[in-house]
């Protein structure tokens, strides 16, 4: 008979009995039976997953202490993130700010061994940048004070600042560059039909005299191409002023509607847009150049505030050529016709561009003849120079490859031109003025009532009356025919239907009427009123002779008397304003700005500068502007 063999127990079977059940069988209910019992396996229970406990009220308050410290742990720094953000995002897009300088021009010339994909890489991240609305702008309101303004084609403009085309040469981002702060942008050159330019490489930097050597040749995308950019960012400004966004609502906005310039888009500040003509048009056919910049002009004078007529490149072979005086003029005169049929109520000024090179007495002299001569409105002086004598200091000795780059051909630019451009300036101002002088004088030939200076004092006729007696025996007359002030004279003229004055009333107008002709009630017409006899100077001088022969009638010797100036004038007149002079070449700081303007120009342009300080150079040399008249002014 078999003994029965005792099963060793293992203790943590009496630990917790109803909380540990084996795992190999889970029954649903207990064994009832020892047999069944002693089936399952004493040695593998089932340990609870979860042990239940009561916390104390110390620990729930530890707990939450510690939630709470991390929940402000979590809200400042969560907050110092979004200030951080704000903060850098109005320092990186201030172009005050030093990163621009010091940091991001290094990067893209690092970045960027050829001068010309960097420009490019600039271009298109300043594009991007103005998109998400996070380009580099002029903050603060120092322009507001109005101490740098200049009077420009009949606009006032915040600053004597520009920059130069070559910059944006497709009209990229003529509105992101107005943002650094110039009061001009000249986009551009454009062309009639898109061209390459000149074979790459054509742009070499010599980083220590910041100057640049480039052969671009004009390339250009077309003049079309460039005007329907400027069509959509005009289309796109009527849109965001609530004028829509048809050809209809474009056309408000060029007729000055929104109340800001027509070109720019920007109150007290002006874009140019540069033309020139193809390279492959002939250099001897004169008529032929002339449809490339009237293409150009009918394309893009729409959109401009001034059209820039390029003569002055001196990578497109034959360019300069066109600055004789004769094919110059002739250029001119197509150019200033074209912008005046633009459909647009005001015409965009008409400026020239002339080369430093061509600095002897008979080619400035001449070129200022041609602009007298084509009614232009004004002369940019300065381009780059073919010249290489006197640009590096003596005895400076520069590195093996900007040694080299200088040897490139193509035009020179930097701030060792900045004397030569001053020189020239003065030059071109002193010539200008002559020929103001000049083309004043002309009146001279047309009789002496016709100016309108100071009446010369007549004598008086026999009768002893003079004509302003006469004149107020007319007034008196006419305040006898006038009737009472009474409430029923007053009620019987409501009643009677509005009159149009005749038009003999403006002194400035021809006389269409006959001495037939009841007297009209207008202290401008009294002296009209007097008979030829009674008057103290010649019928054919005043506007009221019945002469239908003359066009164009001389003001009466009282017209100086009147608030309305005079419609008509002789054309010598209308045509002797002083000519507009902006000037590049070398400017790199606000005190050269002040010389520039000392010396007859408005306006400085920049572009070397620009490319070698960043975008916040229009803001550092302003300031450097305010800065010497400060000093000057404590002196």
């Amino acid at each position: 008979m078999a003994s029965s063999r005792a099963v060793p127990m293992s203790p943590l079977r009496y630990l917790n009995k109803d909380a540990m059940r084996p795992l190999r069988s889970r029954p649903l209910c207990r064994p009832t039976t020892s047999k069944a019992r002693a089936s399952v396996s004493p040695y593998v229970y089932n340990f609870p997953t979860t042990i239940r406990r009561n916390a104390s009220t110390a620990q729930d308050v530890a707990t939450d202490s510690r939630s709470l410290v991390t929940r402000l742990k979590n809200l400042f720094l969560g907050t110092a993130i979004g200030a951080s953000l704000i903060l850098g995002y109005f320092y990186i897009t201030d172009t005050r700010a030093g990163v621009h300088q010091w940091v991001v021009v290094p990067s893209i010339r690092w970045f960027y061994d050829d001068a010309e994909d960097a420009h490019e890489a600039g271009t298109k991240a300043l594009k991007a940048l103005y998109e998400f609305g996070l380009y580099p702008r002029e903050r603060g309101s120092e322009d507001e004070a109005d101490d740098l303004t200049v009077e420009v084609f009949g606009h006032t403009l915040r600053n004597p600042v520009g920059i130069s085309a070559g910059i944006d040469k497709h009209a990229e981002i003529p509105t992101a560059l107005l943002a650094l702060g110039p009061s001009v942008v000249e986009v551009g050159g454009a062309t009639p039909y898109p061209q390459d330019g000149n074979p790459k490489p054509r742009v070499f930097r010599l980083p220590s005299q910041r100057a640049l050597i480039n052969r671009y040749g004009l390339n250009s995308e077309g003049a079309d191409s460039m005007a329907m950019r400027l069509r959509q960012r005009v289309r796109e400004y009527a849109y965001a002023m609530g004028f829509g966004m048809d050809e209809a609502a474009e056309q408000r906005i060029l007729d000055g509607e929104a109340g800001v310039p027509p070109g720019s888009l920007v109150d007290g500040k002006l874009m140019a847009v540069q033309v020139a003509k193809n390279k492959f048009t002939p250099d001897d056919d004169i008529e032929a150049i002339k449809k490339d910049y009237v293409y150009c002009v009918d394309a893009l004078a729409r959109y401009a505030d001034i059209i820039v007529v390029n003569v002055s490149s001196p990578n497109t072979p034959g360019l300069r050529d066109l600055q004789r005086t004769e094919p110059l003029r002739n250029i001119l005169t197509a150019v200033v016709e074209a912008a005046k049929r633009i459909n647009r109520k005001t015409s965009p000024a008409v400026m020239v561009k002339v080369s430093p090179d061509e600095d002897s007495e008979e080619q400035v002299a001449g070129i200022v003849d041609a602009v007298w001569a084509s009614g232009v409105d004004g002369v940019i002086v300065g381009n780059t120079t073919k010249r290489r004598h006197d640009l590096i200091p003596e005895g400076y000795t520069l590195p093996n490859k900007e040694a080299a780059a200088l040897l490139e051909q193509g035009g020179y630019s930097g701030p060792q031109l900045f004397e030569r451009t001053v020189s020239l300036v003065k030059r071109y101002r002193r010539l200008l003025d002559e020929g103001l002088d000049a083309n004043s004088a002309k009146p001279s030939e047309v009789p002496k009532s016709s100016k309108p200076s100071q009446p010369k004092q007549s004598k008086a006729p026999a009768s002893g009356t003079s004509t302003a007696d006469k004149i107020e025996a007319t007034v008196q007359r006419d305040r006898a025919n006038l009737k009472p002030a009474t409430p029923e004279a007053e009620a019987e003229s409501k009643s009677q239907p509005l009159l149009r004055l005749p038009a003999r009333n403006s002194p400035s107008s021809p006389a269409t009427h006959s001495a037939s002709d009841p007297p009209a009630l207008s202290s401008s017409s009294h002296l009209d009123q007097l008979s030829s006899s009674d008057r103290d100077t010649p019928s054919s001088a005043t506007p009221s002779s019945t002469s239908q022969s003359s066009p164009t009638p001389s003001p009466s010797p009282l017209s100086s008397l009147s608030t309305t100036p005079p419609q008509s004038a002789p054309s010598s007149l209308s045509t002797a304003k002083p000519k507009v002079i902006f000037c590049t070449g070398g400017i790199t700081n606000g005190k050269q700005l002040l010389e520039v303007q000392q010396a007859g120009a408005q306006l400085g342009m920049i572009y070397t500068h620009l490319v070698y300080g960043g975008v916040g150079v229009i803001s550092r040399m302003k300031e450097e502007m305010r800065e010497e008249i400060r000093r000057q002014k404590r002196i």
